[in-house]
């Protein structure tokens, strides 16, 4: 076996690795013979360096190997959905509930809180029972009988990933296109879906700021994928202001509870939700158009069906079976709400220091151990454009927490002549 330290030192030159040299370096992130620090320095190493196209295959497969490699016999087609991350980004929660109310399979594998984003997985955390890592026999009943489960890494399931994901979070790497290429589609391709649709965020709230990053994520994701024989396509969607208009972990659950229920269903929010799942249905052969599959899913919405089947999936693995109608008593609750106000009319947002500022709340990690409040974070946030008075409310843990979140919340809004609005949808990739 090569040395890690010899891998890190190629790559650190910006020699090319074999397949068979990034394939030792994972066995050994794996096994423990690579150290945490080893790890770190790789990732920085790939970071300034990068990967060529061969080597993103090599790591995502290496990494996908790492673990089991999932197999399915459903009478429909097994699709997902991942995001490369945002601020109050919580699509996940309703869309597979959506799709599976339309005739899909989704076994979506979710991450805990990358850098300044919020983790699907931290969000579910908060439901109080909720089984986030459940046996597998237990995650493939679920998907069969109700359509869709939301979990996180199992310890059998790409397991390379997983320790690489905790320590990249900490370590300034998060950015990398081609460690978040290979991260993505290790699961996903240990997932044994027949189709993938990438959210590809770009703005103020995202990993990606600007559109040509953006759009070279997509292009990486889509052709790495297809190589792989997973069919996939990318929409780059807008992340210059929080999707939704709550940010935190309970707070993101509520917010996606009033979304399937129909007590709020925001604009933008509703069109990034509908494009993604119209994508999967056409992907799944569930419909043979966009606009027929944005039918279907509002439709699903409507009638109740999509709201049934995610109280299915949270009572299913362990959840309260009355969360949908009585989420107030079950969520937890921040101890401090304060409201803040700004005058005038909301010009531009800075997105990712509202993220930052959920973790200042202790919504978030800085380092992979790290617990977190699930009841913290904001609510009401104002989009660009908007001239109501209020920016926002905080929920806090203590009166201290709440005026430093405050001061942050002010200093993230610029208040003036708003911009017109961007598209939620700015392109497809794929």
């Amino acid at each position: 076996m090569r040395l890690p330290q010899e891998t890190i030192r190629t790559k650190r030159d910006g020699g090319r690795l074999s397949d068979e040299e990034i394939a030792e370096f994972i066995t050994g992130l794996t096994e423990g013979a690579v150290t945490e620090g080893q790890a770190a320095a790789f990732a920085m190493a790939v970071f300034f360096r990068g990967l060529s196209v061969p080597e993103r295959v090599a790591l995502t497969r290496a990494m996908m190997r790492s673990g089991d490699v999932l197999a399915w016999d459903l009478p429909g087609p097994v699709l997902d959905k991942h995001s490369t991350g945002g601020v109050g980004d919580t699509v996940s929660l309703p869309l597979a509930p959506m799709v599976a109310a339309c005739g899909g399979y989704v076994p979506m594998i979710s991450g805990r809180g990358l850098g300044h984003t919020g983790g699907t997985l931290d969000k579910l955390a908060s439901i109080p029972g909720y089984e986030v890592a459940p046996e597998p026999d237990l995650f493939r009943r679920v998907v069969c009988e109700v359509g869709c489960a939301i979990i996180g890494q199992t310890e059998r399931m790409a397991p390379a990933d997983k320790r690489l994901y905790a320590i990249r979070d900490v370590t300034g790497t998060v950015e990398s296109l081609d460690l978040i290429t290979a991260s993505i589609l290790s699961k996903k391709l240990a997932a044994g879906l027949g189709g993938l649709v990438m959210d590809v965020k770009q703005g103020s709230g995202a990993f990606m700021q600007e559109l040509p990053d953006a759009r070279a994520l997509g292009e990486s994701i889509v052709s790495v994928a297809v190589g792989a024989g997973l069919p996939t396509t990318a929409l780059i969607t807008d992340m210059d202001a929080p999707l939704a208009s709550a940010a935190g972990n309970a707070v993101e659950v509520a917010y996606a509870l009033d979304y399937l229920t129909g007590a709020r269903r925001e604009p933008h929010f509703h069109a990034v939700t509908l494009a993604l799942g119209a994508e999967m249905l056409v992907l799944g052969g569930l419909s043979a158009s966009r606009g027929e599959a944005s039918a279907t899913l509002e439709e699903a919405l409507v009638s109740g069906r999509a709201a049934e089947t995610f109280a299915r999936m949270v009572a299913a693995l362990g959840g309260p079976s009355d969360l949908i109608e009585r989420h107030e008593t079950h969520l937890p609750v921040a101890p401090v709400r304060r409201e803040v106000r700004a005058e005038g009319t909301v010009a531009s947002v800075a997105t990712r220091e509202i993220g930052l500022a959920v973790i200042g709340l202790g919504g978030g990690r800085t380092r992979p151990q790290d617990g977190i409040d699930p009841a913290v974070g904001f609510t009401d946030l104002a989009r660009p454009g908007q001239a109501s008075g209020l920016i926002g409310i905080v929920h806090a843990a203590d009166a201290a927490s709440a005026e430093r979140a405050e001061a942050a919340l002010r200093a993230a809004y610029r208040m003036g002549e708003a911009l017109p609005e961007r598209p939620a949808i700015i392109e497809r990739v794929g």
